[in-house]
């Protein structure tokens, strides 16, 4: 059956024509696009008619990079973001210890000591206090630290001559040199390791709720990094599997696959582009460095507050290298975690010295850079895989780590589009909220929601087409899929989103911030439906 979606405000990113009124479906792509009485005078009666009654349409929102398994957690686990006091935080991990039984694990993820009054956060005595009995494991918003407490480190054996993993950090007290329960980037293995594994069942209730919850605010495409966290490769792909191509969820998934999975890349017969135009493996995820809360994002000259710390490079480039090298055995792309300048610089030298991969290598976050730099992302192979709402979660403090003369090629997206690098948005959820509209006003006011100042370095400001853009059409370009998603054309993947106001015809850019998805089409069914 056609179906026809009538009386829109149809915005389709594509220049040959930027707006209509209708577009025909049928077999999950558009076949026609046009007014709404040429459509019907062409079509016929035989069709389903879907009224849009004047609502504004614009292609379905990609996310060019998140953790939804992590968002899952959120589902199971206890749930720390925008908790903005430690005792608040303190009160909630009480809370949900007098729920367990002894000796159960107590995880949880989100906290931000940024937003606390006092920037500190629970010492690992604090923590002992409020959960006695159960071991304790902390994500940080930004994945890079946890918090941990004098359970869950002697589960895990500790003492102060135990070897930590390259790139990781166990914090001591100066005084005492005993641990203050924070660990840093490669160290929360140690403690991850003993943490016993979600059900199968649980793991894949999880998922199916954060998908739908993608879905609900017309999210169409996600691009997604999870082995770690459901349970390796094949269990990931099994899960994903079920949901999207045997319960048809619909929510489009592109897989990176972390490098620790290589060899079972090669054992499945997998590659990238494996799979179908709902499930596919994506590229090989590295981590080259860490983030600027815990100044571990590696910058090629010391943060300016603390003039002795540069930050932390993950690997020594001769084990990148070879880490390349394995994906390229395979002709995959690499996607790479680089936040600091000299992450960047070490990853461009890696990857110079390699031939490309027929799927373009991305670099995720790029949040400073140098103008040298700039020149060598700009290629038609690499993709600037970007996240505006970082924005909102570092200023204003990440000024005094950087300094001003860095600052000037920090968070630009402005520059590096106008440089001819090809950016693609996204939001790191859960680092960030997952909703994309907040991403987007990020990227046009270069300021938080309530603020009401110009924006941070507003010469970087976008306009609201070019925020749009970064979440539909060049959202594909990481995964080659620009031919077949992105815009509303003819040909390509009948995805799109309902909005109850017109972003492009606002007057305050933060009427985005209450603006509500009515509806999500994907592949031309509705696949989510606000309720009236």
């Amino acid at each position: 059956m056609k179906r026809l979606f009538i009386n829109g405000r149809i915005y389709t990113f594509d220049p040959t024509r930027p707006v209509a009124e209708a577009v025909l479906i049928e077999n999950g792509c558009f076949m026609d696009i046009g007014n709404t009485v040429e459509l019907r005078q062409r079509w016929g009666d035989e069709l389903d008619i879907v009224d849009l009654k004047g609502k504004t349409v614009t292609p379905g929102l990609i996310d060019s990079h998140l953790h939804l398994s992590l968002i899952a957690n959120s589902f199971l686990e206890l749930d720390l973001t925008g908790v903005t006091s430690k005792f608040d935080m303190l009160e909630k991990i009480k809370h949900k210890a007098n729920s367990l039984q002894p000796g159960e694990w107590l995880l949880g993820s989100g906290w931000d000591e940024n937003l606390f009054e006092d920037g500190r956060f629970p010492s690992i005595q604090e923590l002992d206090v409020v959960a006695p009995q159960n071991p304790i494991f902390l994500s940080r918003v930004c994945l890079h630290a946890a918090l941990v407490n004098s359970r869950a480190l002697k589960i895990s054996q500790y003492h102060q001559g135990i070897r930590v993993p390259e790139g990781g950090e166990i914090v001591l007290d100066p005084v005492s040199h005993n641990p203050t329960g924070l660990l840093l980037e490669t160290a929360t293995e140690l403690i991850k390791k003993y943490i016993p594994e979600k059900s199968y069942a649980q793991l894949k209730y999880a998922m199916k709720k954060a998908m739908q919850y993608a879905i609900s605010l017309g999210i169409t495409s996600v691009h997604t990094n999870d082995p770690f966290y459901l349970g390796g490769l094949e269990q990931t792909y099994q899960i994903y599997d079920e949901l999207l191509n045997k319960d048809n969820i619909g929510l489009r998934c592109n897989l990176l696959i972390n490098h620790e999975f290589i060899d079972d890349i090669r054992k499945m017969g997998m590659y990238a582009g494996y799979g179908n135009d709902t499930l596919k493996i994506g590229a090989i995820k590295i981590f080259a460095d860490g983030a600027f809360g815990r100044r571990t994002a590696l910058l090629s000259e010391a943060y300016t507050d603390a003039p002795n710390e540069f930050g932390n490079a993950i690997f020594e480039q001769t084990t990148l290298y070879e880490i390349v090298r394995k994906a390229r055995e395979l002709s995959m792309p690499i996607a790479v975690h680089v936040i600091g300048d000299q992450a960047l610089e070490n990853v461009l030298d890696v990857l110079d010295q390699f031939p490309t991969a027929a799927y373009r290598d991305r670099l995720i976050h790029v949040q400073v850079v140098r103008e040298e730099l700039i020149g060598r992302l700009a290629v038609p192979t690499r993709i600037a895989d970007i996240q505006p709402r970082f924005l909102v979660g570092d200023f204003p403090w990440v000024e005094e780590r950087l300094g001003e003369k860095r600052m000037k090629l920090a968070y630009a997206w402005k520059t590096l589009q106008e440089s001819g690098v090809i950016c693609a948005g996204g939001s790191d959820s859960p680092v960030e909220p997952l909703n994309p509209l907040l991403g987007i006003h990020a990227a046009v006011t270069r300021r938080a929601p309530g603020e009401t100042h110009n924006g941070w370095y507003e010469q970087e400001k976008m306009t609201m087409i070019e925020a749009f853009r970064l979440f539909t059409e060049m959202g594909a370009y990481p995964t080659n899929e620009e031919t077949i998603k992105g815009t509303i054309a003819r040909g390509k993947l009948a995805d799109m989103v309902v909005f109850s106001k017109d972003p492009f015809e606002m007057e305050n850019p933060d009427e985005l911030l209450d603006t509500e998805v009515e509806m999500t089409i994907i592949g031309g069914e509705v696949k989510y439906k606000k309720e009236d």
